[in-house]
């Protein structure tokens, strides 16, 4: 893709690519905007374990789960071997990895804390090979490429590549791979039609009508997760869980900075609750859509990269 400079309002001036010379150049940069890039929280680098060395090992809060990152800048190696290479020396070192958190991190995991079955894989290159994307083409793949790109304006983009509609399920080869079949047993990645088989056809379809809604709002990202389909811009905006005759969710906002002169929104910041921030919304018909958007959109404006 190219990139242009603006001059003089009309002149375009080419921003070329400054390539990565280092994987610990990508790495670096990486590790030091965790939480702005992922929304991770770093735990260790270069953390070693039974002759595996994992480059960056870092923590989603959200999920309550381990993730690993490796940085690649040869295109000669296999995203699924190494993935579920990876996750195998995860699953089966647990306490290891809670004893790292622990030991480099102001809070204390208990093993019950760590959601395993949301584990996942993140690898960092500056460009995969066709062969490469075409492997993760899974619904259910607890693995995530992303491209990384340097300009010569100090700009750098990392851009996550996206299966081409995939339905077919990672179990297929799991029979021929031992590692796969393990991790498989253990780790799950949550779709939403898991979660919308939880509804009547009158709950899909406000869902459908409210998601609609929601990604004509700004360019966000769904990302089902175990509980809940989590709406996000940098950050979760509204969190959405999907029950039998109801829709109810979650804005991303804490107490006292929602603007709900209805009051239709429930403060929950002083009872447990799923999904981020202290307000929640149950719907259960379109009526009050435009007025719920209008939530949403206060959410949106806080958490919005």
């Amino acid at each position: 893709m190219a990139l242009f400079k603006i001059e003089n309002k009309e002149r375009l001036i080419n921003i070329k690519e400054q390539p990565f010379k280092l994987e610990k150049d990508i790495q670096s940069v990486t590790e030091k905007n965790l939480n702005s890039i992922f929304g991770l929280d770093f735990v260790k680098s270069e953390f070693s374990l039974n002759n595996f060395r994992i480059d960056t090992l870092a923590f989603d809060k959200d999920a309550g789960t381990f993730v690993i990152i490796e940085y690649k800048r040869d295109k000669n190696f296999s995203v699924i071997d190494q993935g579920y290479a990876y996750l195998s020396l995860m699953l089966n070192n647990k306490a290891d990895f809670i004893l790292e958190f622990n030991e480099n991190s102001k809070e204390t995991l208990k093993r019950n804390d760590v959601d395993w079955s949301q584990s996942r894989v993140i690898f960092i290159s500056p460009s995969f090979t066709t062969y490469q994307k075409e492997a993760i083409n899974f619904k259910d793949l607890p693995i995530e490429l992303w491209e990384i790109k340097r300009y010569d304006n100090q700009t750098v983009n990392y851009n996550q590549i996206k299966t081409s509609g995939a339905q077919e399920s990672v179990k297929t080869i799991s029979r021929q791979d031992e590692a796969i079949e393990k991790v498989t047993k253990e780790i799950k990645v949550y779709t939403e039609d898991e979660h919308l088989e939880k509804g009547t056809e009158e709950t899909k379809e406000l869902y459908e009508t409210l998601k609609s809604a929601i990604l004509n709002l700004d360019e966000l990202e769904v990302k089902p997760k175990k509980k809940y389909i989590a709406f996000v811009s940098g950050s979760n905006v509204v969190d959405i869980h999907i029950q039998k005759n109801a829709l109810k969710m979650w804005l991303n906002l804490q107490q006292g900075d929602l603007d709900d002169p209805k009051e239709i929104a429930r403060d929950v910041s002083s009872i447990g609750h799923w999904g981020n921030g202290d307000y929640e919304i149950v719907m259960r018909t379109d009526e009050e859509i435009e007025y719920i958007l209008s939530l949403i959109k206060q959410s949106l404006k806080k958490n919005k990269k």
